[in-house]
């Protein structure tokens, strides 16, 4: 990565802590040098930026946020800063044939020892409503035992961000990241999906 990239990236890291007053909370594991795919809720595009922009640069670098190749893909600057700002992982979210498997380059990713933010709801929501996450979690969870999967609540973007602004609103942002969950034996796809999509529901605030 070009010193350019880094400076880049250094400026939307701060304009983003500025907008949105973020910070983290390590709830259950340590921000630390270990291979991991974070998974979070999904309300607003600059979900992968703050969690991004969480990390210590000496972990930051080695993680990768998994985006829409048709969002990313749309302009020269959008093509930038995901290849060479964020060294994006691109899915297509619509397959072009029957055999394309979307997970394929996140198992690339990981083969190369990379680090993965990644959004399991699969779209954003529109009320701050978690969704039901899609099966991609289970099937990465059940061939990359070796990797920690992290939940992270984050609190707050729907309304810094919401679906349909071009403009953000200040509000303070909350990025919790919980204890990672490892996929039991013999456990069902929908029985580990529903225990995943718990571990970030149960880091709510309690009001």
């Amino acid at each position: 990565m070009k010193w350019l990239d880094r400076f880049a990236g250094r400026c939307l890291i701060g304009l983003a802590r500025i907008l949105t007053g973020a910070y983290a909370n390590w709830l259950g594991c340590k921000p630390e040098a270990q291979q991991r795919l974070y998974f979070a809720n999904h309300s607003s595009h600059l979900d992968f930026l703050l969690l991004w922009a969480m990390l210590p640069p000496s972990i930051r670098y080695q993680t990768r946020p998994v985006a829409g190749a048709d969002y990313w893909g749309a302009s020269k600057l959008r093509r930038y800063l995901i290849h060479r700002v964020f060294r994006g992982v691109l899915v297509e979210r619509a397959r072009p044939s029957a055999g394309h498997n979307p997970l394929a380059p996140l198992q690339a990713a990981l083969d190369a020892g990379d680090s993965l933010i990644f959004f399991p709801e699969g779209t954003r929501s529109l009320d701050g409503e978690m969704q039901a996450f899609k099966g991609g979690l289970y099937h990465l969870a059940r061939d990359n035992p070796e990797v920690e999967f992290v939940p992270v609540r984050m609190e707050n973007l729907n309304r810094v961000m919401p679906k349909g602004n071009l403009l953000p609103v200040p509000l303070v942002c909350i990025l919790s990241f919980g204890t990672p969950v490892t996929l039991a034996a013999e456990e069902t796809k929908p029985a580990f999906l529903a225990r995943a999509r718990e571990a970030v529901l149960a880091m709510m605030p309690k009001h």
